[in-house]
């Protein structure tokens, strides 16, 4: 149970949670408290479909080009840390799409926010698929992958749990709150990054 709650916990961090929550607040406070649940919903369901593909099938890129995992841990590992590099300076969500948390949507369909940009490119964005490709290699049985998967969708669970209590959020905490627990999540992201590209140098070197 311990292992289920860690692992939920980094894919939580991997997924940048609070800068998408301020993307998300940004792009629908013009829009009704249906309209939010609607893309809230539909933000997680797509986040679950993108993460699942690149947890299950992200293999095939190794196969595809003849990059070993370790080589895909250390370069993967260095885009995150940039990403969270970015969100602890709050030059945007550390995806890539600091504009996109900026702009207003105004005249676009809600329905269609919920899966560009919000679920692609600021919750699964460059780094981030990195980690889901490297994550989705490290389970040695059924039980691990069972362990890893479980925890990937408690962590998108949580994530869409907590689009869906964004008004009250945003009332709770400000703003300037969700963007400090932006950046305090971007040193959590770091460390998580680091890790990766030590395992990759590590198993490079002694394997």
């Amino acid at each position: 149970m311990a292992n289920l709650f860690n692992l939920a916990f980094q894919f939580f961090v991997i997924l940048t949670p609070f800068a998408l929550l301020s993307a998300f607040l940004t792009m629908t406070q013009d829009s009704s408290a249906a309209e939010r649940r609607r893309v809230a919903l539909k933000t997680g369901i797509s986040v679950v479909v993108i993460c699942i593909a690149w947890f299950f099938f992200g293999n095939f890129i190794f196969m595809l080009f003849g990059v070993k995992i370790d080589a895909f841990r250390i370069g993967g590992g260095a885009i995150l840390f940039l990403n969270a590099i970015l969100m602890v300076r709050g030059n945007g969500n550390g995806n890539g799409s600091a504009k996109v948390i900026e702009g207003k949507e105004t005249s676009r369909d809600y329905d269609d926010i919920a899966v560009v940009p919000l679920a692609i490119p600021i919750t699964v964005g460059p780094g981030t698929t990195a980690a889901l490709i490297v994550m989705g290699n490290e389970y040695t049985n059924w039980k691990q992958m069972c362990l890893n998967l479980s925890s990937l969708l408690l962590a998108i669970a949580v994530l869409t749990t907590l689009l869906l209590l964004g008004t009250r959020l945003e009332q709770l905490l400000t703003k300037k709150g969700i963007t400090i627990i932006s950046k305090v999540s971007g040193l959590f992201l770091s460390a998580i990054a680091a890790q990766m590209i030590f395992d990759g140098i590590k198993n490079i070197l002694f394997s």
